[in-house]
């Protein structure tokens, strides 16, 4: 009975976790990101469209592996500053991940 315990309660903390840094990244990104980008990564806004942005289901976004989106948010490309330095390592690959999640 203690084992289920401990397995349970292990579980319940490593989702906690997850959540977390799910939240972390869509919370960064909202703050960082869905100006340009928008909420959803389709980048329709105003500053998506005068910027051309692509969406992040576009193909050529589709394309880009979770290193290639952490490289582009530390580093910036085209007109998008870069984030390193404003952001943590953690922070940036955790916006990265949540990233992915617009693609499908």
């Amino acid at each position: 009975m203690k084992i289920r315990t401990e397995i349970t309660l292990v579980a319940m903390m490593a989702a906690t976790m997850t959540t977390a840094f799910a939240q972390s990244g869509a919370d960064n990104y909202k703050a960082k990101c869905a100006m340009c980008h928008s909420v959803d990564g389709s980048a329709s806004g105003p500053v998506g469209k005068s910027m051309k942005i692509p969406a992040f289901n576009a193909p050529e976004a589709n394309k880009m592996s979770e290193a290639d989106i952490i490289t582009v948010i530390k580093n910036g490309k085209g007109k998008m500053t870069g984030y390193a330095g404003k952001l943590t390592d953690a922070q940036i690959k955790d916006v990265a991940g949540f990233v992915k999640t617009l693609q499908k």
